[in-house]
């Protein structure tokens, strides 16, 4: 019986470059939803409108945020530019280290490059990031508001970080 994630692809192996491939797809797919989301919310809400999806838990709230999460950094549009760029070569640099041929790290990795290339072009185009997805619980709680790159982002960090916690890594095969 087949496993449903299966051992590690070979470097190089047809069957890695096809979920490279699909990595990909999947990442420009993230990242046109992101960018035609955004320009949809830029074209039909003013600034600070808010407009209730599910009453009392979630709302499409147009917001503009200038730093990275929760306002971190904000105002350095530049240094955020840098780092994501950074991060961005490191993760292509390092992408088979990183992956070790696992096909959910493949994915994971693709939809992190898709959000940091997503809120980059924010930075680019408009100095910050257009965010609009408002989660709360009435006026009791509020999570900051986000967007569909921030959304790939913290999946593919969160497939990456089970991924890393549940499979054995290169060196630990080894011994």
């Amino acid at each position: 019986m087949k496993k449903i994630f299966p051992a590690a692809f070979e470097k190089g192996s047809s069957a890695e470059k096809r979920l490279i491939a699909v990595s990909v797809i999947l990442a420009v797919l993230f990242l046109a939803a992101d960018q035609i989301t955004k320009l949809g919310v830029m074209q039909n809400f003013v600034l600070y409108e808010s407009v209730p999806v599910i009453d009392g838990i979630l709302s499409w709230t147009y917001v503009r945020n200038r730093g990275a999460a929760w306002g971190i950094l904000a105002g350095r549009t530049w240094l955020l530019l840098v780092v994501a760029t950074a991060v961005f070569a490191l993760m292509v640099k390092f992408f088979r280290y990183l992956t070790e041929g696992y096909a959910e790290r493949i994915i994971a990795l693709g939809l992190v490059m898709s959000g940091i290339i997503g809120n980059s072009i924010d930075r680019i185009w408009h100095g910050e990031v257009i965010d609009f997805i408002d989660v709360h619980y009435h006026n009791v709680w509020h999570y900051p508001v986000f967007n569909i790159a921030d959304i790939a982002i913290c999946t593919g960090v969160g497939i990456f970080i089970l991924s890393s916690l549940l499979r054995p890594s290169a060196k630990d095969k080894e011994k």
